[in-house]
């Protein structure tokens, strides 16, 4: 009877994977009833790894290549079942694949806005995306920690992991860095690489090694950005005092030139003047030092605004338009306003 049981049993002789295209990363080789023969033949191809798993316990892994299960070539699983050197009975034992390849355009981001404490704008919240690649290469961890004993496990079912992974790791970047957001958000690549190797760690635990990783955006709440800019723009006006002169000095010519403006007014080149005397006198003193406090305090003297006269003076023309002022009148109320210019 023991004969024909043993006749009935069926065995293994060539173990192998052809992988499938659904992102498969760890795959149970389906044993059933059967048990693998001594000296069956195990297949590893190019981008795989195997491994022996005996009762729970880690065995022996295997790397590319062809081999001839024996004793000699299961040095840990001979161990783990106390076989004997010239043991060659069929046995049972789960065997795993492992897919090895890089799997690229993996897309990772925050589904919602993350907060961090930033150095320059305090509490902020902010988003980011970006891609990345990596591959398994640790076949003990990453059964032991991810796969365990599924018939099969899919890089889609661990995508979630991996994306707060990153997310995680980039929150921790900003609070033990310092570095403020501005500067991240404005030099990407040195922000990715910095994520990069902040998550490899992490990934390691899990049996894998995290290849490469681009920051493609990172980007403010709109409030916050709105304040960002105007930010941006105050410094790039610089000195605001400069800058007003400047506008003014540039303002002259295009006064003169439209209609209903200084030309229109008969103020023209006078007027021209008069305004290259104020500016000239603006931005003398504020090139000059600080004066010393006079003795007795001075009533402080209201400056004089180039746009405020020119305003007067449209106003006033309107006026003369209209019959309200004579031309008369216009003349004397433009003398008088000039001579403040001079």
């Amino acid at each position: 009877m023991a004969l024909m049981d043993f006749i009935k049993k069926q065995f293994i002789d060539i173990l192998q994977w052809t992988e499938d295209a659904d992102g498969t990363l760890a795959w149970r080789f389906p044993m059933a009833e059967m048990e693998i023969q001594n000296g069956a033949s195990l297949t590893v191809r190019e981008s795989q790894m195997a491994m022996f798993v005996n009762e729970g316990t880690v065995a022996d892994v295997f790397s590319p290549g062809m081999y001839k299960l024996t004793t000699q070539t299961l040095p840990v699983l001979t161990y783990l079942k106390n076989w004997d050197k010239l043991f060659e009975s069929p046995f049972k034992s789960d065997l795993y694949f492992f897919s090895t390849r890089t799997q690229l355009d993996q897309k990772w981001g925050t589904p919602n806005p993350i907060t961090i404490r930033d150095k320059d704008f305090g509490i902020v919240r902010l988003r980011a995306f970006g891609i990345y690649s990596y591959h398994l290469t640790d076949p003990k961890a990453f059964y032991q920690k991810i796969s365990g004993t599924r018939a099969s496990y899919t890089r889609n079912e661990l995508e979630g992991q991996l994306r707060n992974t990153l997310v995680a790791g980039m929150t921790d970047l900003f609070g033990e860095s310092g570095v403020p957001f501005i500067d991240m958000a404005g030099n990407q690549d040195e922000f990715g690489k910095a994520m990069l190797a902040k998550a490899q760690p992490m990934f390691a635990e899990y049996g894998l090694s995290l290849d490469s990783l681009v920051v493609q955006n990172v980007s403010l709440p709109e409030e916050l950005q709105k304040i960002l800019d105007q930010r941006i723009g105050m410094n790039m006006i610089g000195d605001m005092q400069r800058f007003t002169q400047y506008q003014v000095a540039n303002s002259i010519p295009d006064a003169a030139r439209n209609e209903g403006g200084l030309a229109a007014m008969g103020v023209g080149l006078g007027a021209g003047v008069g305004f290259g005397q104020v500016v000239g006198q603006a931005m003398g003193a504020a090139m000059q030092p600080a004066a010393a406090p006079a003795a007795a305090p001075v009533a402080p003297v209201a400056p004089v605004s180039a746009d405020d006269i020119v305003a007067t003076l449209e106003k006033l023309h309107g006026l003369v338009e209209k019959g309200i002022l004579s031309q008369e009148e216009f003349a004397a109320k433009k003398a008088e306003l000039l001579k403040k210019l001079g």
